[in-house]
């Protein structure tokens, strides 16, 4: 089953404290929902193994800048340490994305792309892809179109053409002057 995704995070009991905020962006680089989710308590922190690398991708202190560009089939989520460092920027392949009583959602087809600051840049989740479509959970259709703009994203991230990497930082800054100015969610 295709599982619907909301940007604010709500049922991840990981996070104790948070500030949100949501906002409809236009400008010469990106058309859509962006969302800054502020973890200011967590139970624990979440830390990820890639081969031989373990990144922390949550903690306190730690800031997730969402995109959800309109009329694509992509979720971009970049993650910042305390420091406001870029840990990772983690793409979700998806049917579609939306709002759904005020909030930001995206319906997950499996596959992922992970983009670490050394450049590298991994595919992960294929496996649960292929369980779907095998299980007939998603359409030979749905199952084309997650694999296309997976490998189109993924020769974007490695020529240096995705825009969304670096969107993230102004969005960053400028999500968090909004919150600065007593609007979190």
């Amino acid at each position: 089953m295709i599982k619907k995704r909301y940007a604010d995070r709500r049922d991840w009991n990981r996070i104790k404290q948070r500030h949100y905020v949501q906002e409809q962006v236009e400008n010469e680089v990106f058309q859509g929902q962006v969302t800054l989710l502020q973890l200011i308590e967590v139970a624990s922190p979440l830390d990820v193994k890639y081969g031989d690398e373990t990144i922390r991708i949550a903690d306190a202190g730690y800031v997730w800048v969402q995109q959800f560009p309109s009329d694509a089939h992509y979720a971009v989520t970049s993650m910042f340490d305390a420091s406001g460092q870029l840990v990772q920027t983690y793409i979700d392949i998806c049917l579609r994305t939306g709002m759904e009583n005020g909030r930001v959602y995206w319906d997950d087809l499996f596959l992922d792309l992970i983009a670490l600051p050394s450049g590298e840049v991994l595919l992960v989740d294929a496996d649960e892809l292929e369980a779907a479509q095998e299980q007939e959970t998603v359409s030979q259709a749905d199952y084309a179109l997650a694999w296309a703009e997976a490998k189109q994203i993924q020769n974007q991230l490695q020529d240096g053409s995705f825009p969304l990497v670096a969107h993230a930082e102004v969005m960053k800054r400028q999500l968090e002057q909004q919150l600065k100015q007593g609007t979190p969610r």
